[in-house]
């Protein structure tokens, strides 16, 4: 393997593990706040949060803040943790960074 492709395997699972350490797990029978008000409005974004409740929802509350760039890396590796599907995928990320 190449250095580079060892440098970003171990940040990847450096950030993965930081926010597991952040994230706390839900009551059962509690919803996450939304990340965004005025982003609940836009349907993709409904269809964003459910995708999140279902998918993500289980372990995680949504994140306060997170780049488009740290979001997508975070959703990419759970997809294969938790076999979440493309569509899925695209949903998550337009919800947690519009």
């Amino acid at each position: 393997m190449t250095k580079t492709f060892v440098i970003a395997v171990l940040g990847i699972l450096l950030l993965l593990g930081s926010l597991k350490v952040f994230a706390l797990p839900q009551a059962a029978g509690t919803a996450p706040k939304p990340a965004k008000a005025a982003a609940s409005k836009n349907a993709s974004s409904d269809a964003g949060e459910r995708a999140f409740r279902q998918n993500c929802g289980r372990c995680h509350n949504p994140p306060d803040s997170l780049s488009p760039r740290e979001v997508k890396a975070v959703v990419q590796q759970m997809r294969v943790r938790s076999m979440i599907t493309a569509q899925d995928e695209q949903l998550i990320r337009q919800y947690l960074a519009p």
